[in-house]
C-alpha cells in the first residue's frame, strides 16, 4: 500500500483553549476557514461528518470521514475515503501543543494511504499543503483578533 504523509505547522498567540472553540464551531467555518469551506456533524469518536474542503484554485469536494478522536484543546482526527477503503483515505488530524498559557503550537497534518495515492501525490503537496497553510494562517488571524 502506498503512504503519504503532508504537515504543517503554526504557531499562534493564542490559549488552546479559544483555538479549541474556533476549531470546534463548524457553524463558522464559512466566515473564516479558506480550505475547509464547511462542515457538519458533532466530533465525537465514531460519529461521521459532512466536510466540505477546496483549496485555493481547485475544485473542491465533499466527503463523511468518520471521527476517530476528539479530545478538548488537544487533538481532532478522523478517517476519510475516496469511493472504496484502501483506495486513497487520508487520516486527517489536528494537534494542539501549548506553548505557554498564551501561545500555542498548532499542527495540522494528513496521512494518505491506498493505491491511488501515487496518482495525486503532487497535487496533494501543491494544492492540498497550500490549502493547510492558508487554514493555518486564518486559523491564526482569528485566534489572534479576538
Amino acid at each position: 500500500m502506498f503512504r503519504h504523509t503532508l504537515t504543517t505547522q503554526i504557531t499562534i498567540a493564542a490559549p488552546a483553549a479559544r483555538i479549541w472553540q474556533i476549531l470546534m464551531d463548524f457553524a463558522a467555518y464559512p466566515e473564516w476557514n479558506p480550505f475547509i469551506r464547511s462542515a457538519q456533524g458533532t466530533p465525537q469518536p465514531g460519529e461521521r461528518l459532512t466536510v466540505h474542503i477546496q483549496a485555493s484554485g481547485t475544485k473542491g469536494m465533499t466527503f463523511r470521514p468518520k471521527v476517530l478522536a476528539a479530545t478538548p484543546e488537544q487533538e481532532l482526527r478522523w478517517l476519510g475515503h475516496l469511493g472504496i477503503p484502501e483506495l486513497f483515505d487520508g487520516e486527517h488530524l489536528f494537534t494542539l501543543h501549548p506553548i505557554s498559557a498564551t501561545a500555542c503550537a498548532f499542527q495540522q497534518a494528513e496521512a494518505f494511504r491506498g493505491l491511488l495515492v501515487p496518482l495525486f501525490r503532487d497535487a496533494l503537496d501543491r494544492d492540498t499543503k497550500r490549502g493547510f497553510e492558508e487554514m493555518n494562517q486564518a486559523l491564526k488571524a482569528r485566534a489572534e483578533a479576538a
